[in-house]
């Protein structure tokens, strides 16, 4: 068999293209945005953004994640809804709503300009607990169920 150069070139050029093409596309930021009854999420409780983030292993880029659980702290608490306000306990401007899916996760890879901070407020089963305190980034679970208590409503 008479293999020449001529035809084995493009398909080299090719071939270095197309892997190229893909190690580019794999930091790019893919839109992500939690919904009800979605149950695409996973890793309950961890801190999402350990992956979802530039560079990272996971698809998208999350700017506010995090889990709800249910009033035993045990069980997530799917479909609720997460808020952001300028102010405390749902006071200012409502800056964003974020659906609970459906394995009780929360993210989104929208753009948030956090400030001077956001102050937060979960919502469900017509339950709404709030938190007194601002935050000013959105790794919601890099802190609760680490440090502090678990997000949660009943």
């Amino acid at each position: 068999m008479n293999i020449s150069i001529r035809n084995i070139l493009p398909v080299a050029i090719i071939a270095v293209f197309a892997i190229h093409s893909c190690e580019e596309n794999e930091n790019e930021n893919e839109t992500k945005i939690s919904s009800y009854n979605s149950t695409e999420s996973h890793k309950a409780g961890q801190n999402c953004m350990t992956c979802h983030k530039s560079g990272g292993s996971g698809e998208g880029w999350f700017t506010v994640a995090g889990t709800v659980y249910d009033s035993t702290k045990a069980a997530t608490f799917p479909n609720a809804t997460v808020r952001l306000f300028t102010g405390p306990e749902g006071t200012g401007n409502l800056i964003m709503d974020i659906e609970v899916d459906g394995n009780g996760n929360f993210y989104t890879t929208e753009s948030i300009d956090f400030g001077n901070g956001l102050y937060t407020l979960v919502e469900g089963n017509l339950i709404t607990k709030h938190m007194n305190s601002v935050i000013s980034t959105g790794q919601c679970s890099s802190c609760h169920g680490v440090s502090t208590d678990r997000v949660w409503v009943k």
